[in-house]
């Protein structure tokens, strides 16, 4: 679907609207959908709020074709009202290396397009991975401005970490400091000898979540939204399924803890903000995996800026980045 088939807000209240001179277009591209935004850079706020479906089947070359299509309808949003765009920046749920290539195409086909290139005809433009990009906006803006030092993780489609430090969102060599929960963890098993291949996203996310419920309840769920309402509703099955992911999932944060002793854990995502058992299971599996009885203790919060996390941090990275700043 295009997204000019689509009706617009392009303003707050969907009046009209006078902005400022500090702002970036912001776009955080997931397998679900595609968000975007004017965001305001002195107070973080997002104006000309815009989502539209990805539906990533069509390929990448249709994704991209309606992420410049936003990008245009954005920048020209900002201009009506008297804004100057500084930058574009797009988050991916993807691997995107130092330089802004995106380096796979797990949900977003956009290995070896060239989409930094072709978006820079709308502004000066950045790519990143989505996780870096809320991390960043967390870091600026939202709850990590209080810790010199914290761990990003984010939990939807797919779950991935950061690990910030002064403001700094950490990159690693080759741009893959993310991948958390994709590979497997493989254990003999000292009885038979069979070798056990966990992968945590596989447990643990928002469609491993769906995808448990649906073949032990039988009931043709489509979201996690609907097994976390099971749960309020006293599903037991619901409840089996949403706190065992939980469980899995902070055997792995408090690994994470015990690696890089940050001073706080900052949790974002649909799934991560999701709140209820899944989150109280999630936190005491946390705890219990953490080493160290001095870190054992170490703020666990959700995300400040909520689902608006990545779009913000992307189009910060690229306010940053057309100012001479550069991160990780």
């Amino acid at each position: 679907m295009n997204s000019s088939s689509q009706a617009r807000d392009l303003s707050p209240s969907g009046g009209a609207v006078s902005y400022g001179g500090g702002l970036a277009i912001g776009l955080d591209v997931g397998g679900t959908k595609i968000a975007g935004g004017l965001v305001d850079l002195d107070a973080g706020k997002v104006f000309a709020r815009r989502t539209i479906p990805t539906n990533p089947q069509r390929g990448g070359g249709a994704v991209l074709t309606d992420v410049i299509a936003l990008g245009e309808e954005l920048k020209a949003a900002a201009e009506a009202g008297g804004g100057a765009v500084h930058g574009i920046g797009v988050g991916v749920a993807e691997l995107v290396d130092r330089e802004g290539r995106v380096r796979s195409s797990n949900l977003i086909a956009w290995e070896g397009l060239p989409v930094q290139e072709w978006l820079s005809g709308i502004a000066p433009a950045v790519v990143e991975s989505d996780v870096r990009a809320a991390a960043l906006a967390e870091a600026r803006y939202g709850a990590g401005r209080d810790f010199g030092l914290f761990v990003y993780v984010t939990v939807g489609t797919g779950i991935s970490s950061c690990l910030v430090q002064d403001g700094r969102p950490f990159k690693g060599a080759r741009g893959n400091a993310l991948v958390m929960a994709s590979s497997p963890l493989s254990v003999p098993c000292d009885a038979c000898g069979a070798v056990t291949r966990h992968v945590l996203e596989e447990y643990a996310s928002g469609p491993a979540i769906v995808a448990r419920y649906r073949e032990r309840s039988g009931l043709p769920v489509e979201r996690a939204e609907e097994v976390m309402a099971a749960v309020a509703a006293g599903d037991r099955v619901a409840d089996e399924v949403a706190g065992s992911a939980g469980e899995a999932l902070g055997s792995s944060v408090g690994f994470l803890v015990n690696v890089l002793d940050p001073e706080a854990v900052i949790v974002g995502g649909g799934l991560g903000l999701a709140g209820g058992l899944y989150w109280e299971c999630f936190v005491r599996s946390t705890r219990a995996h953490v080493w160290s009885e001095e870190t054992r203790d170490l703020p666990i919060v959700p995300a400040g800026l909520g689902t608006d996390a990545g779009l913000i941090g992307a189009a910060v990275a690229a306010a940053d980045a057309a100012r001479g700043g550069n991160a990780g």
